[in-house]
This record gives structure tokens, C-alpha cells and sequence, in this order.
């Protein structure tokens, strides 16, 4: 062949060569890259993981919207039809029911039922964020008018705390806010009676304080009679040490330091009793020598809310001492739970997880992880370090697409479950909701689209939506626990909303551990009893500090473009066969 036959073939050739190390060096690029501001324009070549998550159509988010407040809608109108003025919905024989006064040893339900309007109280934020006003003011009117804490009925401090007060104080902050960002929602007449119930409650909780050597809280209390001669002596980490964003708000709000002070040495007992080896936590504590008797360390339930406590109440409140105690924490549970490989994103090695350990020398303990340890992906993101968060979360939903639910506890060794119920529960799409937020990566919508269709299918009861008693059978239990309208429905409702005024003003507000917006001001940072102590036992005042007017800025996303995955679609596929579903 001659030169000039190879110049003619080379000229013909070289665009389609250039073409491809063009696609190739795109390609290598964007793998190693974040997905929310790269375009995979070759959507042949896209993996099947990628062909499903990288790209979400405008037109089914705005279909997910509403989907998400029908689903809201139906099972509040289904309490209020048929439950109100009890505290819980049965979904499934379409009636009420409240504490167990025949039975005062059922703890799962008198823990957390105290005869006073649970799930209206609960549900009353999310009712503004949906743009409900007219319906929030009736219900706000309804609370006013008929719940009273003067009830013969014993709770659990924490749960009455993070679900009552926390439901009361976040409306009553909503009405009074002078701009009215979710419009008018202010019940005529109002005069601040959500803030004086709240008060009211909290005075009823403090006994739970009183006459304990070490300032760690009695677990329940009386609503009439304080805490029980009968009671036991015993705590959990997160029930002892997850009072200080409602306690310190309303020690705000009243101008009475008392509740912010119990909850205050609450926190640095259990703090001051980590282990000197490891850093760590145990999760159950007896509140008379401060000792521990559960000795087991991890994410999940019994601990998983002081972790996330101590770093918000650090963002709402200025106390540099919460945040070095959250960072000294999370530094030794990288340490000593996190099995895997170093990075989340790169390298090889089995898929980074975080385990439960012994709290004295760092071994494991057990092979289960439960369902509520993955809102903890969400604090992470809170924290900055969204890598860990994003192989945190893509875990659960692994376990999620197994079982269309998520069971209580999955045991990671035999790949199936050891507690077959799923109650509703909101922190798989909680940390879905945080981790759009933080990368607006069409992926984290399916992933939320996949809940709630999950959720329509298998728990949707002629009332109401029901428990899941066994996620491999799908047999439902008789109940709709108040966080199911307060967290899951509100965090579904958010993830689609994009235009909401949460979603707008993101850095302006904090979720509490039951889902509730407090808006973050500056002068919750002035008053003269928030002090940042350090261990020598000085402390310096905190200053006020003015919140800017935005913190960052989300990039615009063209909604026909496909992006590489937050995580490689190898890495999704080695998660998938961890769990069992491959």
C-alpha cells in the first residue's frame, strides 16, 4: 500500500481514534469523580447499576411529590378519623389505642404512649411542610383544647422528650417565625400555649433528675407521681443523653436554665465514663454507681442519638466541647468498629461497615447491625464526611431491595435477619433525604422512590399503614407508630420537594432525632448558662454568632443528563452479594 493510500486511510481513521481517547480519558475521569456535575453522554456504555440510578425524570419527581403527601394524607386522616384523641392509629381494625394501664410491664407500648394525643403532636411540622396551613391551625387548636399531661400514665423520658416537646416546640417556633416561610399558620387567638405545654411537660420529666449521684436520669417517670418507687436503675446511652436540643431549646424559650443544666450533666456523665482504652461508649448504664452493665459499643439503637446530639446541639447551641467530644467519638469508632477497606470509594478490600465491639478493648461482639444504626449515615453528612456516608447508607439499601423493608436487626454474617419487623421506621430514607441534599445525585431519588413504593405495596392497611410483623412474609402487625408521619412521610416528602422552603433554606435549620425543624438563631448562643467547659473544669462564655445569609450554593443539574454513581457500580455489586441479594 502507498503513503499516499495510508495518508488517505489515516486521515479517514484519526477522528474515530481521537473520538475514543476522547470517551476513554471522559470515561476514567468520571469514574473517579463525584456524580453531580459530570456528563455520561455514551449511555450505551452505561453499567446496568448506572442505567438504573444515574438519571431521574423531572416528570416522576413531581408524581413523587404527591405520592408522598397522599401517602401522609391517608394515614393522618385515617388517625384522625379513627384513632384521635388516642395516641397511636391501629391501621387494621381502624381504632385507637393508648397506654396499657391494664398491663404496666408492656413497656414497648407505655414507653412510648402517654394517653396525650401521640401522633397529632407529633405530625403537627410536618403538616406546615406539606403547605397543610389550614389543617395545621385546626390541629394546633385541637392540642390546645384537649391534651392534658396530667395523666395517671408512666413514659419513658427520651421518647416523651424527642416526640412531645420536641413536636410542641417545633410548631410553636414555626407560628411565631416573623417571616412565615410556610405561610400563615398562626390559630386565631394564639397566645403561646404549644411552648406552655411544652413547659408543663418538662417540669413533669425533671424528677427523672432528682436524687441521682452521678446526674444520669432515671429512664421513666410518672406524669403525676414522678419517678416510680418500683423503677428501675438503668439507662440506655442514647435515652440518658439525648435531651439536650429540646431541653436547651426550651430552657431558651422559657428563660429557665433548669432543663438545659440536667441535660447539660447528662451528656458529660456518660462522656466522663468512656472507656480509657478505646474512647468508646458502652449502651446501658446504671444511673446510681455509673457503671456500665451493657457493654456493647456501636451505632444502632441504645446509642445511636447521643452521637448525633452531642454534633447538632454543637451547631445549634455554639458549645465547642459537645463538638470535640463528637469528633474524639468518631475518631475512635473509625478506630475500632470500622471493618473494611480504608476508602469508601477506591482501592480494593471487602466493603467498608461499622460493627459492634466491646467497649473496653475494641472486639467485636456480635454479627448484626439494626436498622436504626443507618441514620447515622445522615450525621456523617452533617459531619462533613460524606465518602463514609455514602458506603454507610448504600449497605441498608442493599438490605432494603432484599426485603423490600428493612428488618430490625441483619445479621451480616448469615446474611439474613435475626428480628423480622420493620415498624415504619424513617432512617433509611432520613439519611436518603441528607445525602441528596449533600450531593443532589439522581440516585438517592430512586433510592426514595423505592422506599415509598415499597412502603404503598406491603404496609398500605385499610386504615392506615401497619408494621411489618416479618419482612420474608409480609404479614402486617396492628400499628402505626407516630414517627411514621412525623419522620418517614416528611423525609420522603423533602426528598422529591426540591422547591420546598427546607429544601431552600437547608443551613438555616436543624432536624431533631424524631424529625422536627428548630431553625438555628443566633441568639440561642447568647444566654449567659451556655458555657463550653473544658475538662480542667474552666469555661468560657460562647459568643453570639450571626448565621450567614447562605453557605453554600448547589449546583444546577440539567435533568436529561446520566451521572457516574456516588458509588462505582463494582463496589454496589460487591454490597449486593454482602447481603445476599446476588
Amino acid at each position: 500500500m502507498n503513503d499516499g493510500w495510508m495518508n488517505m486511510l489515516f486521515s479517514f481513521l484519526w477522528p474515530f481514534i481521537t473520538l475514543a481517547l476522547y470517551t476513554t480519558l471522559i470515561k476514567s475521569h468520571t469514574d473517579n469523580q463525584w456524580g453531580w456535575g459530570w456528563f455520561r453522554g455514551n449511555h450505551s456504555s452505561l453499567s446496568d447499576y448506572e442505567e438504573m440510578y444515574s438519571y431521574f425524570p423531572e416528570d416522576k419527581r413531581y408524581r413523587r411529590i404527591e405520592d408522598a403527601r397522599t401517602m401522609f394524607q391517608f394515614g393522618y386522616d385515617n388517625y384522625m378519623k379513627y384513632a384521635f384523641p388516642f395516641d397511636e392509629l391501629d391501621p387494621i381494625h381502624c381504632t385507637g389505642r393508648g397506654s396499657d394501664g391494664e398491663d404496666p410491664s408492656n413497656l414497648n407500648i407505655n414507653d412510648v404512649l402517654g394517653d396525650y394525643s401521640l401522633t397529632l403532636i407529633d405530625a403537627l411540622d410536618t403538616l406546615a411542610i406539606i403547605g397543610n396551613n389550614s389543617e395545621f391551625k385546626h390541629a394546633v387548636q385541637l392540642v390546645i383544647d384537649n391534651v392534658s399531661f396530667n395523666n395517671n400514665s408512666t413514659v419513658q423520658v427520651f421518647e416523651s422528650t424527642i416526640r412531645v416537646i420536641g413536636g410542641l416546640l417545633s410548631a410553636h417556633l414555626l407560628i411565631t417565625d416573623p417571616s412565615q416561610p410556610f405561610g400563615d399558620l398562626e390559630p386565631d387567638g394564639y397566645e403561646g400555649e404549644l411552648m406552655e405545654m411544652a413547659y408543663d411537660l418538662g417540669i413533669r420529666l425533671l424528677p427523672a433528675f432528682h436524687n441521682t449521684t452521678t446526674g444520669l436520669p432515671h429512664p421513666r417517670v410518672h406524669l403525676q407521681n414522678g419517678v416510680p418507687s418500683d423503677g428501675i436503675n438503668e439507662t440506655c446511652t442514647a435515652g440518658a443523653g439525648s435531651l439536650l436540643l429540646e431541653f436547651g431549646i426550651l430552657s431558651q424559650l422559657m428563660g429557665d436554665p433548669s432543663f438545659q443544666d440536667v441535660a447539660n450533666e447528662a451528656a458529660r456523665a456518660l462522656l466522663d465514663r468512656r472507656s480509657n482504652l478505646t474512647g468508646l461508649l458502652g449502651n446501658v448504664i446504671n444511673i446510681t454507681d455509673g457503671k456500665w452493665t451493657g457493654l456493647q459499643s456501636g451505632l444502632g439503637a441504645g446509642s445511636d442519638s447521643f452521637y448525633e446530639y452531642l454534633l447538632k446541639a454543637s451547631i445549634m447551641f455554639g458549645n465547642s466541647s459537645y463538638l470535640d467530644a463528637f469528633n474524639e467519638l468518631y475518631s475512635s469508632m473509625k478506630r475500632y468498629m470500622r471493618r473494611g477497606r480504608s476508602n469508601c470509594r477506591t482501592g480494593q478490600g471487602e466493603t467498608p461497615m461499622y460493627v459492634n465491639v466491646n467497649m473496653e478493648n475494641g472486639k467485636l461482639v456480635n454479627t448484626w447491625i439494626d436498622s436504626m444504626q443507618v441514620a447515622f449515615a445522615g450525621v456523617q453528612v452533617l459531619a462533613g464526611d460524606i465518602e463514609e456516608a455514602v458506603c454507610n447508607h448504600a449497605m441498608f439499601y442493599a438490605i432494603w431491595k432484599k426485603y423490600n423493608a428493612l428488618p430490625e436487626r441483619f445479621n451480616w454474617a448469615s446474611k439474613q435477619p435475626d428480628v423480622l419487623f420493620y415498624p415504619l421506621r424513617p432512617e433509611l430514607i432520613e439519611s436518603t433525604y441528607f445525602l441528596y441534599q449533600a450531593t443532589q445525585h439522581p440516585y438517592y431519588l430512586h433510592v426514595g422512590s423505592h422506599i415509598l413504593d415499597s412502603i404503598e405495596t406491603y404496609c398500605k392497611s385499610k386504615c392506615g399503614y401497619a408494621t411489618l410483623h416479618n419482612v420474608l412474609t409480609k404479614t402486617k402487625e396492628d400499628r402505626m407508630e407516630s414517627f411514621f408521619l412525623s419522620e418517614t412521610c416528611k423525609y420522603l416528602y423533602l426528598l422529591f420537594d426540591k422547591d420546598n422552603h427546607v429544601n431552600k433554606a437547608f443551613h438555616r435549620y436543624i432536624f431533631s432525632t424524631e424529625g422536627h425543624l428548630f431553625p438555628l438563631r443566633s441568639e440561642y448562643r447568647s444566654k449567659p448558662w451556655w458555657d463550653s467547659c473544658g475538662t480542667d473544669g474552666t469555661c468560657s462564655k460562647v459568643k453570639p454568632v450571626k448565621l450567614p445569609s447562605n453557605i453554600s450554593q448547589c449546583l444546577n443539574i440539567a435533568p436529561e443528563r446520566h451521572y457516574p454513581l456516588p458509588l462505582s457500580s463494582h463496589y454496589l455489586e460487591q454490597i449486593d452479594k454482602m447481603v445476599g441479594l446476588m
